[in-house]
């Protein structure tokens, strides 16, 4: 899926705005995480069998990988591309450090 431009833009006070569609959207796909997430501590406690918990973990990684990559892509197209274009290099350093933690 890929952003527009538009859909996020940070004000000085490193606030992120959000458009209405891309907040919908990632507050859908975080609730559906949530659901996941509720339903492996059911499995838990239910004692289901390990390999199917352990996939049902691998899926939630999974969505919440692709959180990530979205709100990545909206926070580089706007962001850090607006922070550049006002001579504050330093965000790329920031970015570095952002990109490796979601690397791990």
């Amino acid at each position: 899926m890929e952003i527009e431009e538009q859909d996020v833009h940070c004000s000085t006070e490193r606030k992120s705005h959000h458009s209405d569609k891309m907040k919908s959207n990632l507050l859908t796909r975080l609730n559906r995480i949530e659901g996941q997430i509720r339903g492996v501590k059911g499995m838990i406690e239910r004692d289901t069998y390990c390999d199917d918990v352990l996939t049902q973990l691998s899926a939630i990684q999974s969505a919440l990988n692709s959180v990530g990559k979205l709100l990545l892509e909206g926070h580089m197209r706007s962001c850090v591309v607006e922070r550049i274009q006002e001579g504050e290099l330093e965000v790329i350093d920031e970015l570095l450090v952002t990109v490796k933690k979601l690397m791990k």
